[in-house]
Formats: structure tokens, C-alpha cells, sequence
């Protein structure tokens, strides 16, 4: 089978293991059903901006064109410090997208991912957000009416954990087991302070999440489009927005947005 077409992200649904679909602008391919197959990817040294369209030499922020990561509300500063977001004081790069987005509810989660971190995702992004940082369980934390207050909750709890994913960890899924996340959400509600602790969630439901992977590498080497143009192996396992080929050679579909590439599955 032969496909071809500007890559996305990849789009997930959550079930006994999570399915994958890899678009390809608009076409989409049921990659987890290719599991154990032969896959190549071919780079043609064609990229595009996905918010313009316009063809790029070089992409920003996994996709844009420098004037559209200068001016797109996606590439806002609150995107990646939501503790910044102005949107709740009528100041945004689009207030009209900042009130789908910014201004809707919004959840500070506990997850793992190798160790336990913290994190904000609007509540329509549950449990996308969650499978795409490769999350093997999550919970609710807090809910909030914004992106704003999220990004407070966030910040104080950066004091006791991180929010950042060792990706290469993840990859070899070498998780701290031993941590129970309703424990852990429970000990950190104590931390917070008085007038944040009324946006903590009753929720203590933790979703456990499993990925189609045949076996997990002991070591883990990145793959890239700009260095290596054509990819090929056996498609061994997909985990958050990683193809695994070969097994310890992964491919970050997202950090690829707008390449244009021809890929054939056998």
C-alpha cells in the first residue's frame, strides 16, 4: 500500500490498546493495524506550513512558518505557559479562538509517563493529551473555568513535581511503578493553597492506558526526515507520537508536520 501527503499528528482513541490513525492531509492511515509490517517513509525535501499552507524551508513549533509561529494564536505564549494566558482580561492574538480554547475548561492532571508529572489540557483534550505525552495511567487534578487558573494550579505544583517527560524513558517504558497517583494527588491537595484548593476535582478515577507495542527496546535512538530521507523498517510499536521501526529506532510523527512524504506499507 502506498500513501503520500503532508504528515500530522497523530490522531488516537482509547480501548484495550490505543489506535492509531497517521494522517496524511486528507487521508488517514489505520497505522496499528500495520503492526509487525515493513513501513518506509520517504521525504521528498518538501515542507508546508500547516496553518498557511505556504511551501517552508524550515518549520517552528512542529509545523509553522515563521510569520504564522509570529502570529498564529496555536503558537501563543500560553500554549506552553499557560500562566500567562490573558485571554480571561479580553488580551489575545485572536479572541475569537481564544474563546474556543483559552476561556473553555480546562484540567490540571497528574500522570506517568516514566515518573510521575504535572500538566494542563483544555477538558475536550481528555484523554488525547494524555496518550500523546505516552502516559501509561493519569488523573484529574483540578478543574478550572480557564486556562489562566490552570496554569496558577500548574506552577505551585511545579514546586513538588515536574512537568516535564523524559521521552527517552517513556520510549523504553521505564515507568516508577511503585507511585500511586490518587496518593500522590491527595498529598499534593494538602500543598495547595486555600484559594486554589476549591478547583480540585472529586474525580479520583485513574485511567490506565496501553499502547500496541510487540516488545519495549532497552535503548531508544531518534529518527529524523532533515538527516535521514528515507525511513524504512518494521513498524514494531507506536507509544504517544513515536513510531517504533526496528524496535529501537523511533520516528516523532508530530515533530514532522508538514513534510510532505511518500509512505508504503508491506
Amino acid at each position: 500500500m502506498n500513501y503520500n501527503g503532508k504528515l500530522m499528528k497523530m490522531v488516537s482513541e482509547i480501548g484495550p490498546d490505543v489506535k492509531y490513525s497517521l494522517p496524511l492531509d486528507n487521508t488517514y492511515i489505520n497505522i496499528s493495524d500495520y503492526i509487525n509490517k515493513n513501513i518506509q517513509i520517504e521525504f521528498n525535501n518538501e515542507i508546508f506550513c500547516i496553518k498557511c499552507n505556504n511551501k517552508i524551508k524550515k518549520s517552528f513549533a512542529q509545523g509553522f512558518c515563521f510569520p504564522c509561529f509570529q502570529s498564529s494564536p496555536e503558537t501563543s505564549e500560553c500554549i506552553l505557559k499557560p500562566e500567562l494566558c490573558q485571554a480571561q482580561d479580553g488580551i489575545a492574538r485572536d479572541m475569537d479562538w481564544a474563546k474556543n480554547h483559552c476561556l473553555k475548561d480546562h484540567f490540571v492532571y497528574l500522570s506517568l509517563t516514566s515518573g510521575i508529572k504535572v500538566g494542563v489540557t483544555r477538558s475536550t483534550q481528555i484523554p488525547t493529551r494524555w496518550i500523546d505525552q505516552g502516559a501509561v495511567s493519569a488523573i484529574k487534578f483540578a478543574k478550572t473555568p480557564n486556562r489562566y487558573f490552570a496554569g496558577i494550579i500548574e506552577v505551585f505544583l511545579k514546586q513538588f513535581i515536574s512537568d516535564r517527560t523524559a521521552w527517552q524513558r517513556m520510549l523504553k517504558n521505564q515507568i516508577e511503578s511503585s507511585i500511586n497517583l490518587v496518593k500522590k494527588k491527595n498529598e499534593l491537595v494538602e500543598k495547595l493553597p486555600e484559594k486554589l484548593k476549591k478547583f480540585v476535582t472529586d474525580n479520583n478515577t485513574v485511567v490506565d492506558i496501553n499502547y500496541p507495542n510487540l516488545v519495549y527496546p532497552d535503548k531508544v535512538k531518534s529518527l529524523g526526515l532533515d538527516k535521514n530521507s528515507l525511513i524504512e523498517g518494521k513498524l514494531t510499536g507506536i507509544k504517544g507520537q513515536y513510531l517504533y521501526i526496528n524496535n529501537e529506532n523511533v520516528f516523532n510523527v508530530r515533530k514532522h508536520q508538514g513534510y510532505f512524504v511518500n509512505i508504503k506499507i508491506s
